[in-house]
């Protein structure tokens, strides 16, 4: 996804990452980097507040249940193969 303006980080990027954002897992630079996007970019920011609607609701549905460190890993990898997948982007490392 690109919005057809130009920024410091790419739509795809931002979006591709947007889990690690609202988990905070990413680094304070990334994070900020991240942010900087979504103040400027108005279709990130859309697509960023769906997702954040959905953790919100899983953390609801859940009960707060724990998944194991594995469990996330996987959950991550496969979530990243999708968004590339669907995006069109060379996976990244």
């Amino acid at each position: 996804m690109s919005c057809g303006n130009h920024h410091k980080t790419s739509c795809t990027d931002v979006l591709s990452e947007v889990w690690e954002f609202l988990d905070q897992e990413c680094d304070p630079q990334r994070r900020a980097a991240l942010q900087e996007h979504l103040d400027e970019c108005s279709p990130c920011l859309e697509e960023y507040g769906l997702e954040e609607h959905l953790k919100l609701l899983l953390a609801r549905k859940c009960g707060g249940d724990s998944a194991t460190i594995e469990f996330k890993e996987r959950l991550r990898a496969s979530i990243r193969a999708t968004v590339i997948e669907y995006k069109g982007a060379p996976p990244q490392t």
